[in-house]
């Protein structure tokens, strides 16, 4: 459904916005006035363009239709503090989403429905409409439907679609549109609050280089000064909502522009748009534009709705229009460095991502005001409008110190590593601005796995100034709320809560600050509110009535989530402090620090404000690699503050002044000297500026620590021992193996770790100034070795050397090598003595830029030494002192910029030293990992752990083959020297870094996760899980504990664990999980639907089971096509297990194969996550006591009932009746027959069943690692079994308990006859056109299949099938059941409806019966006759036996009985009796069963589901399967469940005659009559309508007819319904059965020939509830509509009815008697209507009864064909004597006539005698 169809049909209206007019362009004459000829590159390569549908339009007739909907988020909600949920009606149905917190909730939840509401959801009970939409596309406008004047109450966002019949739904979700304002859809008749978005744009600030530097460069060559940071045409880009775009001016060749402009939006109030877009772009004039970064306004930041808070009214003033600034917002994005080339960060500058690096600012103002009929526009700010802003941009400056403590777990190192501090564009090294790093130091090797950087005690300062508003008020009161945020957080971990303390604290007070804006006063007012009400409800909650634990907490964590909510700061314009690590020039890793995180503040300073903080830098690329691992300290505060600097340093802060000296040998002279030389005597280390010692003049705040000396020691960049008080030497020795398996060396018999050739161990020196710790080199033998330091491995091409060693010996292996080490130490005497000694400090080089050495070679032609001279700060100005080093270098003879170009010669080295740390003892017990990822293709992995710790680490064991290793390990890092304060090392020590690795023989071993741990001071800690992740999802957990211990000089270590072989450490007691020895028992019952491996299929299958580290083998099976089974079904593990069950081990079972020549692959494995389930009690002995017996006296000799019920009882009539459906299942009830359970969902659902998995369960296997990400790890079979856990006794020589799975029933295949019985469908997914589908059935068992195709049922979603379907399958070879309900089409294939599969083996083995169900009754005849295989009493020795019950006797007799049951026999007393009862033996073993809780006779239903739609149900199926081992025996007789079939019968009405009609007529005589006729017919059968003959010229109302209808009809005595199949079109192909009350309809009409005839009036009549008649037309009145229940009668029972009835018509609203109608109604059947025929009307034969002749009066007659009846009857009688007096009359005229023409004659005749 299009956007058009749903408007025209719900009446909606789209929201129309103005198109986006740009604004006028820059007024400067040299700026381009036109606008920007391209947009740049759109970086959303999944979003489509919108295409229109050519699906024809939706008709008017109603359909089905499926309506789907995804509810997202809603935005601009009214009130505080609320609690939304959506609610969706349908049809009377109602669901919920969950509930959200907030103005802006996040839902993401689905539903199918069309109708809903927004909810207040505080109380349940008091829930409060914040809005309503009805109907949806994208984005819905909420309103409340009472009140439309009220306007918006917020908006909801949903995607949702409509499938109509035979649909398919999508594939993929919508994709997100940024036209949000064009998808928004309103009630008709909502009146939305106009208001304008003015955004002031007043400046920008360091914008970086866009454009080529190609003429800048050629100016550069010709001696003109140039500027590349301003190759840049800026100009700002304003969108919101999607579509409205303005445009500022565009400004040429400018890094600081300056636009002034004012940019205004026209928008709807409240808009749902939340953000608002800021982007500031390149003008280029011949490609596209350039984004130079983006930034976004959040609307919901700088704007807060009114209302209440918690249901309490507050005053308006809470709630503000949008407004922010004047303030500078910051822009992030891609490096700021200019390369021609694309850019791989380019999409940062577009928003998408975290930013990497800063982009400049831009200062903005956000003014909102509520108008109507705003144009959009941009123009020029007036003057006095930028004088008001001047306050704003005045700036302070800022000083920032950064310590680096330690840079661990570096990977990949191959050069020389910076570190660059920046905030802002200040420290930016690649911006030729103030640049600070540390000392290019070089990287050395870290235990087995990583690199580190040597700084020991002297760690690399970086200071820093910088220049930014002062917003310290602002970023105060952030940091305030949260400390509270992070107290409460802690207080909620401990239990204990101090609301009102933290929250009643004042917010800094903003009357004096004069930068204060419209924003901070309005959140500082709503920060207050909210704070006081969280006092107030604290309060109450304290001094109120009890209230559980759960419930405070709950409480407290809202409270904590609405003070987060508080502590955003939109307005922080600090820009973060971003440290880089560089090689070289490339930019390699990074970490962003928030500014207010370390700002100082006299109030609330940052949370890591000059703490000492671990950090891990970030890579683009993926998780695998941390680059980095940082332990700094930062500081950031106003330069005036920085005399509190001094509480937060550590160490010594030294400043370095060095120099080099350099010098050259001619070729012909040979002597070192300056001769010749063509770089400064005196220089910085690149020996390109001239740095002689003079130059250098101490700051203010400090003075010379000494005289300049010589400081060679770390002036060779690659020394690895540098900075380091001890350093371990290390070497390996490294061998090969002959053929004949005999060890030998190699030519390069000592190398490094990396395998490159080294100076073997003997020839290994000591540097002078270091003393040897260790006497003699020993092998290193705390690594994964053997007892003699050995590893192992295989030589690999191209370069032949092994890329993985292991620690055992194998055939194969070609390799091993042996890890000797050496610990020496520096002897700080003998490095005074060598700086005394006539050792100079020279280092030397072939050409200066070569890599330097110690001792001089004959090719060396160039050398230099390094001078150092140490400053450090005056004890009245303290470590501050630091922050006052700027411009410490001058040179008179030199300008600044022979100074300042290159990096690091502006400023000395800066360090801290610190005389000693503090040694630790760090001890990681790694006791066991689980649910690991699987990196090998058998679905397991070989892991182990690399732990690190600052610059150490080492490696566990690798257990082979597990997801869920056990180490039980102790690694053990001896002395770890930590420098800094040991109270804040203790309070926060640095971080535990544990990564996992999937050993592999060949390749490099794969990554499988992380998880960052911290240590413990606290002796003995406790294991404890540790979440593993990989690329940011969840790989696994650990269970450790890291216990860090101080060393001091007087006390010992503790002992060490206790070693389980050759240095590998145990976890030692105490701290390893307390271990019982438990018993496990497997039932291994057999595998199924195994697939096929490696291309070959499994066929010899065998179980292995692992847990807790013990390992047991099941038998083979040979053959799986003959049987799946285990032939030994039992196996039994004695182990010991963690008795808490927080570190109870998985158990894994594996399948493995057993093929030829002796390979065994894993197949497929399973991992049991939580044996909790299975633990039970041991059995023990039972000891059976007599007790009283219940004397029966059951007297059977004379029957129970005399005789049989006559009426006959269909299974239909038992369902109808067990679901409540009375009015079709007759008498059924009354007659006390037995009902069945009718269940809502699977019978494997139903409590109390234990999901038929009481024997054994089934177990998902599946197989190999994932290759896609959005795939599951593929299922390949499943596991038959089950488990018992219990607990043995400690001492071996006590008794164990006995086995739980004795008595097993056979293994071996059972051959069973399935009935399954499909009784019906509803809400089956429509799959035609018609909005209908067709379904029929197909059932598949094994490879059998049968489907009722030619029986389909058309037309409908609700079909009754009422089939019984009879299958025999091998158990368990064949034991899914998979029931498919298909669409039948005629020309296309069939398509799929859904489908359900059931587990035949689970209903045959369970002991709850399910393999046929169990009736209330045992009968021998009847609709409940007895269908199972075996007698009641059979299956209860059955279940005894099941139940492991043998001392169990149960004696019967007829007279008297002697039971050993507590069940009492129920009382028949006022039932009726039932003739078909079988013996009384049987149902009272019946009675026994029906108590154990066995399943009944049932019909479940069953949830389809088809592969398209995986989780959305096409429908539910009712049905039953009854399983019959045919070993048992034949089976009795099936149900018939055969849908009834209707019954012909005929409808005789007679009708006799009519009284008192309506006289609806008027004759030309003037007198009242009707032409009286009667129509009759039955509904549904309308084509069949019938009607008498006329009874003409009724004067008086009567009316006699004799006449007889005659009506068939299809009649279902059970359900009292007809039914009647009829085509829907005249061109279906199916006629479609509908079911309808017999209802008789009798109509009265006066007949016209040349007009309509005339309704007089009707009677409807229901055949089974029928007035009575009356005897005479006398009684026969309106008041019998209004009969009682009682007095009705029913036709089909009485037969014959004869009588009469009134009929009614309305008439003003008013029902009024329209005529009264003798007639007889009867009811005959099929054969009686042969038997005793009768015809319509009068018509032959005329019998049954005999009608004559009508006795109507002379008067009833048509005058059209009746012109005698007419004179006689109409003209004669009523003008008699004018027509008597008009024959007189005429005679009389006649006569005289006739005289007046003779008369004249006559007398002259007489007269004249003619």
């Amino acid at each position: 459904m299009d956007e058009e169809d749903t408007e025209s049909m719900l009446m909606m209206e789209v929201v129309e916005e103005p198109e986006p007019v740009p604004g006028p362009q820059g007024q400067d004459t040299g700026a381009p006035t036109a606008p920007p000829k391209k947009a740049p590159p759109n970086f959303n390569h999944g979003q489509k363009k919108k295409r229109h549908s050519n699906k024809s339009p939706l008709s008017d007739k109603p359909q089905d239709l499926q309506v789907r909907l995804r509810i997202i988020e809603g935005r601009q909600l009214p009130g505080v503090n609320i609690k939304p949920v959506v609610k969706v009606t349908v049809g009377g149905q109602t669901k919920r989403t969950r509930i959200r917190k907030g103005n802006n909730p996040f839902f993401d939840e689905v539903t199918i429905f069309f109708h809903r509401f927004v909810f207040d959801s505080k109380s349940l009970r008091k829930d409060s409409v914040i809005g309503e939409f009805k109907v949806d596309l994208k984005w819905l406008l909420l309103a409340d439907p009472d009140d439309l004047s009220a306007g918006a109450r917020g908006y909801l966002k949903v995607s949702m679609f409509v499938l109509a019949a035979g649909d398919e739904p999508p594939v993929k979700g919508l994709e997100e549109k940024e036209d949000i304002e064009g998808n928004l859809l309103r009630p008709a008749g909502l009146t939305l609050t106009g208001a304008t978005f003015t955004l002031r744009v007043y400046r920008a600030e360091d914008l970086p280089q866009m454009d080529d530097a190609l003429m800048d460069g050629v100016k550069q060559f010709l001696g003109f000064e140039t500027n590349r940071k301003n190759l840049v045409d800026p100009f700002v880009e304003v969108n919101f909502a999607g579509k409205m775009v303005l445009l500022s001016k565009i400004l040429e060749k400018t890094a600081n522009p300056q636009w002034n402009q004012s940019l205004t939006l026209p928008i709807r109030f409240p808009s749902m748009c939340e953000k608002m877009r800021i982007r500031i772009l390149d003008w280029d004039r011949a490609s596209h534009n350039d984004v130079i970064g983006t930034t976004h306004l959040c609307i919901s930041k700088i704007s807060a709705p009114g209302g209440e808070i918690e249901g309490r009214l507050l005053d308006d003033n809470i709630g503000f229009l949008p407004t922010f600034g004047p303030c500078y917002v910051n822009m992030y994005g891609s490096p700021r460095e200019f390369t021609a080339f694309s850019d791989p960060h380019e999409a940062l500058n577009f928003g998408k991502g975290e930013g990497v690096a800063y982009r400049g600012r831009v200062l903005l103002e956000v003014i909102t005001k509520l108008s109507h009929q705003v144009e959009q526009k941009v123009e020029d700010l007036h003057p006095d409008d930028l004088l008001v802003v001047e306050k704003f941009m005045r700036k302070r400056k800022f000083s920032l110190f950064a310590a680096f403590y330690s840079a661990t777990l570096l990977q990949d190192v191959d050069d020389a590593v910076q570190f660059e501090v920046s905030i802002g564009n200040y420290g930016n090294k690649f911006d030729n601005t103030l640049s600070n790093m540390t000392s290019t130091v070089v990287h050395g090797y870290l235990g087995c796995h990583y690199y580190y950087l040597p700084w020991g005690n002297v760690k690399p300062v970086v200071v820093l100034s910088s220049e930014w508003e002062d917003i310290s008020l602002r970023i105060e009161a952030l940091n305030m709320l949260l400390s509270i945020v992070d107290r409460l957080q802690v207080q909620l971990m401990l239990k204990h809560l101090f609301v009102c303390m933290y929250c009643s604290e004042e917010l800094p007070e903003l009357n004096k600050w004069p930068c204060v804006t419209a924003l901070d006063k309005a959140l500082r007012n709503l920060r207050k509110i909210n704070m006081q009400q969280i006092v107030q409800a604290a309060l109450a909650l304290k001094h109120g009535p009890e209230t559980e634990l759960s419930a405070v907490l709950e409480q407290a964590e809202d409270w904590t989530q609405r003070l987060r909510h508080l502590s955003e700061e939109p307005q922080n314009s600090l820009p973060d402090i971003i440290i880089w690590m560089l090689q070289e020039d490339r930019r390699v890793a990074i970490h962003r620090i928030p500014a207010h995180q370390v700002l100082f503040s006299h109030g609330y300073c940052g949370k890591h404000c000059g703490q000492l903080q671990t950090v891990f830098m970030k890579e683009d690329g993926g998780y695998s690699k941390i680059p980095a691992q940082l332990r700094v300290k930062v500081w950031l505060g106003l330069t005036a503050d920085v005399k509190s600097f001094n509480q937060f340093a550590e160490g010594k802060l030294s400043v370095f002044a060095e120099t080099y000296e350099n010098q050259t040998k001619l070729a012909l002279v040979g002597n070192w000297g300056t001769t010749g030389l063509t770089y400064p005597k005196f220089s910085d280390v690149t020996g390109r500026i001239k740095l002689p010692k003079e130059c250098f003049k101490p700051p203010p705040g400090w003075s010379w620590a000494g005289d300049w000396y010589v400081s060679p020691e770390k002036t060779l960049l690659y020394d690895a021992d540098a900075g380091h008080i001890s350093f371990l030497e290390e070497v390996f020795e490294n061998q090969m193996r002959l053929p004949g398996g005999q060890w030998i060396g190699m030519s390069e018999g000592y190398t490094d770790v990396n395998g490159e050739k080294a100076v073997p161990k003997d020839e290994i020196e000591c540097p002078p100034g270091w003393v040897w710790e260790d006497i003699e080199w020993s092998e290193d033998l705390k690594r994964a070795v053997d007892d003699q330091g050995w590893e192992y491995g295989i030589t690999l091409p191209p370069d032949r050397r092994p890329k993985s060693w292991v620690p055992s010996e194998k055939m194969y292996h070609t390799n091993r090598r042996r890890h000797w080490i050496r610990l020496r130490r520096r002897d700080m005497q003998k490095m005074e003595a060598l700086r005394k000694s006539e050792r100079e400090g020279w280092e030397y080089a072939s050409l200066f830029g070569w890599k330097f050495h110690l001792k001089q070679r004959k090719t060396d032609s160039f050398r230099r030494r390094r001078w150092r001279c140490r400053m450090e700060p005056l004890e009245k100005t303290g470590p501050a002192a630091i922050f006052s080093l700027e411009c410490s270098v001058t040179d008179e003879k030199n300008d600044d910029k022979s100074v300042t170009t290159t990096f690091g010669v502006n400023r000395p080295t800066i360090s801290c030293f610190f005389d000693n740390g503090t040694l630790y003892h760090l001890r990681c017990y790694l006791y066991q990992a689980r649910d690991l990822l699987a990196m090998d293709k058998d679905s397991f992995s070989d892991p182990y752990a690399i732990v690190s710790f600052l610059h150490q680490s080492q490696k566990t064991v690798t257990v082979q083959n597990t997801l869920n290793p056990t180490w039980d390990q102790t690694l053990i890092f001896y002395e770890v020297e930590i420098f800094g304060d040991y109270l804040v090392t203790e309070r926060n020590p640095p971080h535990i870094v544990v990564e996992l690795y999937d050993q592999d023989t060949y390749g490099a071993d794969e990554f499988m996760g992380r998880c960052v741990c911290k240590s413990s001071m606290v002796s003995s800690p406790r294991l404890a899980w540790y979440p593993i992740q990989k690329a940011g999802k969840p790989a696994g957990e650990l269970l450790a504990a890291f216990e860090l211990i101080r060393r001091d000089k007087d006390s010992d270590l503790p002992y060490p664990p206790p070693q389980r072989e050759p240095n590998v450490y145990m976890v030692p007691q105490g701290i390893k999980p307390v271990l019982q020895r438990t018993a496990i028992e497997i039932l291994v019952w057999g595998l199924r639907n195994l697939k096929s491996f490696q291309l070959a299929s499994v066929t010899s299958p065998s179980l292995q089971v692992e847990c807790g580290g013990c390992v047991v083998q099941s038998c083979v099976i040979r053959n799986t096509k003959k049987n799946l089974n285990f032939d030994v079904n039992t196996l039994f593990i004695d182990v010991r297990l963690p008795k808490e069950e927080l570190y109870m081990p998985p158990l894994v079972i594996k399948v493995i194969d057993n093929r030829q020549f002796g390979r065994k692959p894993v197949v497929g494995q399973c991992t049991v996550h939580s044996l909790n389930e299975f633990r039970c009690q041991p059995e023990k002995a039972i000891a059976h006591t007599p007790r009283d017996d219940f004397l029966v006296d059951i007297d059977d000799k004379e029957p129970l009932i005399p005789g049989q019920q006559d009426e006959f009882m269909d299974w239909w009539s038992k369902f109808y009746a067990s679901t409540g459906e009375r009015n079709k299942c007759g008498s059924y009830l009354e007659k006390g027959f037995d009902t069945l359970q009718v269940y809502d969902r699977e019978l494997e659902k139903v409590e109390g069943f234990e999901q038929l998995a009481d024997f054994c369960q089934t177990f998902k296997l599946h197989r190999g690692r994932v290759q896609n990400e959005s795939e599951d790890a593929s299922v390949v079979g499943e596991f038959k079994g089950s488990f018992k856990i219990y607990p043995l006794p400690d001492d071996p020589s006590m008794p164990v308990p006995p086995r739980q799975f004795r008595k097993l029933p056979p293994n071996g295949i059972e051959e069973c006859l399935v009935r399954v019985y499909i009784i019906q469908a509803y809400g089956l997914q429509p799959k035609d056109a018609n909005g209908k589908c067709d379904p029929y059935v197909k059932i598949t068992l094994g490879k059998k299949s049968v489907d009722d195709h030619d029986n389909y049922i058309p037309c409908t979603l609700d079909p009754v099938f009422g089939k019984m379907f009879e299958l025999t399958c091998s158990l368990p070879l064949e034991k899914d059941l998979k029931i498919t309900l298909y669409d039948y089409d005629m020309v296309t294939k069939d398509e799929k409806i859904g489908e359900t599969v059931i587990d035949l083996e689970n209903h045959f083995l369970s002991c709850h019966g399910a393999r046929c169900g169990l009736p209330q009754s045992y009968c021998l005849s009847g609709v409940n006759q007895w269908r199972d295989q075996l007698k009641p009493s059979q299956l209860l020795h059955r279940l005894l036996k099941c139940l492991n019950i043998l001392a169990f006797y149960v004696s019967m007799n007829l007279n008297y009985s002697d039971l050993i049951v507590d069940y009492i026999w129920p009382s028949d007393e006022g039932k009726h009796l039932n003739a078909h009862l079988g013996p009384v033996m049987e149902r009272l073993a019946l009675l026994v069963l029906k108590r154990q809780c066995l399943v009944p006779e049932h019909v479940e239903t069953r949830p389809l589901y088809s592969p398209l739609q995986p989780d959305i149900e096409q429908g539910r199926l009712q049905m039953w399967v009854d399983i019959f081992p045919k070993s048992l025996g034949p089976p009795g007789p099936p149900f018939n469940i055969t849908p009834r079939k209707a019954k012909k019968f005929f409808l005789r009405c007679v009708i006799w005659n009519t009284r008192d009609v309506i006289l609806d007529d008027v004759s030309v005589t003037g007198e009242k009559m009707s032409d009286i006729y009667v129509k009759g017919w039955m509904h549904g059968h309308e084509e069949n309508k019938q009607k008498t003959d006329v009874h003409y010229r009724s004067l008086g109302g009567e009316g006699n007819f004799n006449w007889r209808f005659l009506f068939p009809f299809h009649y279902l005595p059970a359900e009292q319904l007809c039914t009647i199949d009829k085509k829907e079109h005249f061109w279906s192909l199916d006629k479609v059965e509908t079911k309808l009350p017999p209802k008789f309809t009798i109509q009265i009409w006066d007949n016209d020939k040349f007009s309509f005839d005339d309704f007089l009036g009707s009677l409807e009549m229901d055949l089974n509830h029928m007035l009575s008649p009356a005897k005479s037309p006398e009684k026969c009145g309106l008041e019998m509509l209004s009969q009682s229940q009682d007095k009705l009668v029913s036709l089909f029972e009485q037969k014959t009815v004869k009588g009469w009835w009134p009929c009614m018509c309305d008439r003003e609203n008013e029902k009024i008697l329209a005529g009264k109608v003798e007639m007889s109604l009867e009811i005959v059947s099929e054969q009686e209507q042969d038997e005793r025929p009768a015809g319509l009307g009068r018509d032959e034969p005329n019998m049954n009864p005999h009608l004559d002749e009508p006795q109507r009066p002379e008067t009833s007659f048509l005058w059209f064909s009746s012109p005698y009846k007419t004179f006689k009857f109409i003209v004669w009688r009523r003008f008699k004597w004018l027509i008597l007096g008009f024959f007189v009359l005429f005679f009389i005229f006649l006569f005289l006539g006739v005289f007046l023409y003779a008369f004249p004659v006559s007398i002259c005749v007489d007269v004249c005698g003619w």
